[in-house]
């Protein structure tokens, strides 16, 4: 079982749905679900929560040719979409320990994950909220 919070789902599908028909790819990470407001999910399940803006970091990284958008060994999951194309991975996606994939019409039907090794897991929207996070 893999679990992502609703507003990260729609965010997902969202974001899939407006680069149609180009494709995106977005790196994801989890909290534990005892750091989440309104869950019954044991403390210590990860759950995926937030995402990394695909641009971020991008002028650096067009000049060094490194991500620096995305917090080295800080993402445990990967979304793609497939704009035209199975709701499956693909040998082109990046592998990453959860592979979260959408396809059109952008519903919480057209969202699947899957491990590593292509095989499909089955998908639980929490509805839960991250806790509030302040730029000191």
């Amino acid at each position: 079982m893999v679990y992502i919070t609703r507003g990260l789902a729609e965010t997902l599908l969202r974001l899939g749905d407006d680069r149609d028909p180009e494709s995106v790819t977005i790196r994801l990470s989890v909290l534990s679900a005892g750091e989440l407001d309104g869950t019954d999910l044991p403390p210590e399940t990860p759950v995926f929560t937030h995402f990394y803006m695909p641009e971020a970091g991008g002028s650096v990284g067009a000049v060094f040719g490194m991500d620096l958008g995305t917090p080295p060994g800080q993402t445990q999951g990967l979304f793609v979409s497939h704009p035209v194309g199975d709701l499956s991975i693909s040998e082109r996606d990046d592998l990453a320990e959860v592979v979260f994939v959408a396809v059109p019409p952008w519903d919480e039907e057209s969202l699947a994950a899957f491990d590593r090794s292509g095989r499909r897991k089955e998908v639980e929207i929490v509805d839960a909220e991250p806790p509030e996070e302040r730029v000191a």
